[in-house]
């Protein structure tokens, strides 16, 4: 540890550096962090002193990155956000932990966020910050703690908690389907068919499921499930729906079943986290209680 700590340079040496990197001027950081330009360029020059690399190639009045210098900069940048988000987290829950977690749009606003104050009640101490990910990343580029994935059981560095089942159903406004002979599986081809752009085979699967010939499947392309809903109460088509997402519209009449039978999806929900964070309270926590809620909603 005391050998690493000799190549740990201090905080201000870091933002010196990083400010004269981004901006590329001596002078504007110096503006930024409130210095002299002579007190950033000794912390700049401290710095590669202590690393033993030069970081700026110095030309008259200007200076400008060295490759080694670039590359440094970039993961100190991030380094910087980390502890800054990290310090603002604090400040936001100085009693408890927070929690970064990534989720899908419409799982999170229709199955999560109901039920989140149940979570929090229990565990008073723990904030939870959400950002919307469609589709996995790396862990160890991003501040996030754990994410809601759906999909086969596989993501590159993280373990995976399963959570729950999906079944899919054809779904469309009660007027469409009213002027439209939808009977069996196959007239599905003669209509206008919504699509979701993170499943984007999800009706060739349905249709082969259903033992529909078919040469190629056509129709708009959207983004978010909410949104493929709201079109299909427009009354643009027939959206492929999660049962569990969208049986309020359903119970309404505001969508109806375009083709009766569920069919269950071949992927699966799960809770996706790196080993190294599995044991950080906040993220322990959370995970046996959503693992817990996923199955007491399925078995409900």
């Amino acid at each position: 540890m005391l050998a690493a700590r000799r190549f740990l340079p201090s905080l201000s040496l870091l933002a010196a550096f990083e400010a004269a990197a981004r901006t590329g001027s001596i002078t504007a950081a110096a503006r930024e962090l409130d210095l002299t330009q002579s007190a950033v360029s000794r912390q700049i020059k401290a710095l590669e002193t202590q690393l033993g690399v030069e970081l700026f190639l110095r030309e008259r009045q200007t200076i400008r990155l060295t490759v080694a210098g670039d590359g440094y900069a970039r993961e100190i940048r991030e380094a910087l956000r980390r502890i800054s988000s990290a310090s603002l987290n604090l400040r936001a829950n100085p009693y408890g932990g927070s929690l970064n977690l990534a989720i899908l749009p419409t799982f999170g606003a229709r199955w999560l966020a109901p039920r989140l104050g149940k979570f929090l009640s229990a565990h008073p101490g723990i904030t939870i910050n959400m950002v919307t990910r469609l589709s996995p990343f790396d862990f160890r580029l991003d501040s996030i703690d754990a994410a809601i994935h759906f999909g086969d059981p596989v993501w590159p560095g993280a373990e995976l908690a399963f959570l729950m089942r999906e079944t899919t159903l054809p779904v469309c406004s009660p007027s469409f389907k009213k002027s439209h002979r939808l009977n069996a599986p196959s007239d599905v081809l003669d209509v206008s068919l919504l699509h979701l752009t993170t499943r984007p085979d999800a009706w060739e699967r349905w249709l082969t499921h259903r033992g529909v010939t078919f040469e190629s499947v056509h129709g708009m392309l959207f983004d978010q499930f909410a949104t493929v809903a709201q079109a299909a109460i427009g009354g643009l088509g027939v959206a492929l729906l999660p049962v569990f997402l969208f049986r309020d519209e359903l119970e309404r009449g505001e969508l109806v079943p375009a083709i009766d039978g569920e069919v269950e999806s071949a992927e699966r929900y799960y809770l996706a986290f790196t080993r190294e964070r599995g044991d950080y309270p906040p993220l322990a926590a959370f995970r046996d209680w959503i693992v817990k809620e996923a199955r007491d909603s399925a078995s409900g």
